[in-house]
């Protein structure tokens, strides 16, 4: 396995960091990757380099705002409305080889997995205009994605009134938001390397944070919008979330993963019991499930893959401590996320 860095220059000028974890042999599949919130693609741990090992390529870069896209101070966490945030990654999926031999899977972690589900969703996602012209997905990944913020982590309706006042006015204004360190994995090796990334800066503008949750807003919403209010899809969607996350919530990716499911989606829901936010940087024995149902569902649509193979690898450790569900189980029976 080897990388290659590069920069993906944008419709307006700019020039975002980008990264590809290549395979030894021609890839059988290619993921591309939208990071989640003061994150950025090379703070992924393990993940990229175990699905390139595992013949999957993984292509991913900064967005706007983040990383190693940020050339000042003055450019942290301003991410511009959502038009902008799926114009970019628009672009970034526009810019990848095209191999029609080789399917592309798109997936996204935390504030990352929310702009992924705006994308495929949303009827005005640039993904959702010029069909001619649209990335073509064997399927869609996301995990602990940003639907809801989890009630223990969600600032108060005061807050985010007098934030989306300020949005309106003076939208790149800058504001310190970090997230709770001990929220983010059990693994306290992963908290400790969050906090010590510099590249991780914590910084959002107000019209980011705005954009960020009314996207989330949106999603919550979506099934009562009516028609024409979103867009079907028959991809496969794959959804992953620990059951203790406290910083996106739970109930409201399996809520919105039902009603998916009802609608005649093609939908799977992993839940991992106990499992923090990031399932890639976890407990061993977590991280090791998650990275093994991911190659599941990922080879699985691959033709020519030995689908049992892997749902062997994918099973094998499943009973090992309780640690994930893997059966799409009814809203009915599970909390449903309050909206």
């Amino acid at each position: 396995m080897n990388t290659e860095e590069s920069v993906h220059i944008l419709p307006d000028g700019l020039e975002v960091y980008t990264k590809t974890w290549k395979t030894s042999e021609p890839p059988v599949a290619v993921v591309a990757f939208i990071h989640g919130f003061s994150d950025h693609c090379n703070a992924y741990n393990d993940l990229f380099p175990t699905l390139a090992s595992a013949g999957i390529e993984v292509r991913s870069f900064d967005q706007r705002g983040w990383g190693r896209s940020v050339k000042s101070t003055s450019d942290r966490g301003d991410t511009g409305p959502t038009s902008q945030v799926l114009s970019d990654i628009h672009s970034f999926l526009q810019s990848l080889p095209s191999r029609p031999d080789v399917p592309l899977f798109l997936m996204g972690h935390s504030m990352g997995g929310g702009q992924v589900l705006n994308y495929i969703f949303h009827p005005e996602s640039p993904y959702n205009g010029d069909n001619s012209n649209r990335p073509k997905f064997a399927g869609v990944l996301l995990y602990s994605p940003l639907v809801a913020i989890d009630p223990s982590s969600r600032p108060s309706k005061l807050l985010i009134a007098a934030g989306r006042l300020v949005a309106k006015l003076i939208p790149h204004k800058q504001r310190f938001s970090p997230l709770d360190p001990d929220l983010l994995s059990r693994n306290k090796e992963t908290v400790k390397e969050c906090v010590a990334d510099e590249l991780c800066h914590d910084t959002a503008t107000f019209g980011g944070l705005a954009g960020m949750l009314d996207r989330g807003i949106w999603l919550e919403k979506m099934f009562t919008a009516g028609n024409g209010g979103w867009v079907k899809t028959e991809l496969p969607i794959w959804f992953a979330h620990g059951d203790a996350d406290l910083i996106t919530n739970y109930s409201a990716t399996k809520t919105l993963a039902d009603g998916l499911t009802k609608k005649g989606g093609d939908v799977k829901f992993c839940t991992y019991e106990g499992a923090y936010h990031k399932l890639h940087a976890e407990l061993p024995e977590t991280t090791e499930k998650f990275f093994a149902d991911v190659k599941a569902f990922i080879l699985g649509k691959v033709p020519k893959t030995e689908e049992v193979v892997v749902q062997d690898e994918a099973e094998g450790v499943q009973d090992e401590g309780g640690i994930a569900t893997t059966a799409h189980e009814d809203a009915e029976t599970e909390g449903k996320a309050k909206l």
